[in-house]
């Protein structure tokens, strides 16, 4: 087992044994990320694959200013949103432009179901819903970021949010009556 000093040194070497125990490190936490943003295992692999193929890449970049994990974090994240990005055009959910502001309450939907179940549930919103919420919920980033990355405003952002909202909140509340 190398110290992470010394793991990226083999790794910018290209020793296998390296890059295998560095994927074997992190690939588990980043898998989850992927499959937050996928719409299902095979996409996730993919934006897997091309993630750890870009963290391999650009590994000389890594500065060691942060967190090893926050910087490949970062680079599965933007995986992700480049995937969604050049596959948009074959998606037929609805156009994430045509949104228009929805409020609604959010009544705590982690209270009354598995984590498990609500990544299902976030699995079948439409893929500019399931973005904007995983970025924003998830991630972690402002309506404003999330504009800028996926190139809409920032009311549509704030839009798809609450309508994902809305749609999770009328799932959760149909598989409680459904269980109860």
């Amino acid at each position: 087992m190398y110290s992470e000093a010394e793991l990226i040194g083999r790794c910018l070497k290209n020793e296998p044994k390296a890059q295998a125990q560095f994927y074997k490190l992190f690939a588990p936490k980043m898998y989850g990320v992927c499959f937050r943003f996928a719409k299902n295992k095979m996409e996730a692999d993919d934006i897997l694959q091309e993630g750890f193929i870009k963290v391999f890449f650009n590994l000389k970049s890594y500065r060691g200013d942060g967190a090893l994990e926050g910087w490949v974090r970062r680079t599965i994240v933007n995986t992700a949103i480049n995937y969604y990005k050049r596959n948009l055009k074959y998606q037929n959910d609805l156009e994430i432009e045509k949104a228009d502001t929805m409020h609604s309450a959010d009544n705590g939907i982690l209270d009354t179901i598995s984590v498990n179940d609500l990544i299902n549930l976030i699995h079948e919103l439409p893929v500019g819903y399931r973005m904007v919420f995983n970025l924003n919920v998830i991630e972690g980033y402002t309506h404003k970021e999330i504009a800028e990355i996926l190139n809409i405003s920032e009311n549509t952002s704030k839009s798809q949010l609450s309508r994902a909202r809305q749609s999770l909140q009328a799932k959760v509340n149909k598989l409680n009556t459904i269980v109860y």
